[in-house]
């Protein structure tokens, strides 16, 4: 992808740590795509469907409204289920992944994560023909300096 073609999309990151959020936003641009972020569950939904992102990047533990009662709500809406939902959690057992992914998320991803991982990851889903199910959220094992927090 080139960065032409990056600078077209765009990613909401909701995210309450700081220095995960700055790790993200830092990859994120250096990727060439347009960014924002939040820093709580309030009021995400209303800014994704003012924003109408290509992709959110959506921490599973927020303050006020978790990342899975977003992720539900969103999918509920006709007019915003065809964004992609990248769920992340330090909390990354079977039972988490599964959870998200039941809820409707496109992948699920661990941290702390390998940035290469995170970087496959958004590249697999803002990818027009990728396919919704293909290895949603493959990225468990490897860390990356993307450490701190519980969510």
């Amino acid at each position: 992808m080139t960065r032409t073609e990056t600078t077209e999309k765009s990613i909401l990151v909701i995210e309450d740590e700081d220095n995960i959020a700055i790790a993200l936003d830092f990859l994120i641009g250096r990727e060439g795509y347009r960014r924002e972020r939040l820093s709580t569950g309030a009021g995400a939904v209303a800014r994704i469907r003012e924003m109408r992102p290509d992709l959110v990047l959506l921490d599973v533990m927020l303050p006020e409204v978790s990342g899975y009662e977003i992720c539900q709500q969103v999918r509920m809406d006709p007019e915003l289920a065809h964004i992609r939902i990248l769920m992340m959690t330090a909390r990354g057992s079977a039972m988490e992944r599964r959870k998200g992914l039941a809820l409707g998320a496109d992948g699920f991803i661990s941290k702390p994560f390998e940035l290469k991982e995170l970087r496959a990851e958004v590249k697999r889903l803002l990818t027009p023909d990728s396919e919704e199910g293909a290895e949603a959220g493959a990225g468990q094992g490897d860390t990356a300096p993307t450490s701190g927090g519980t969510g």
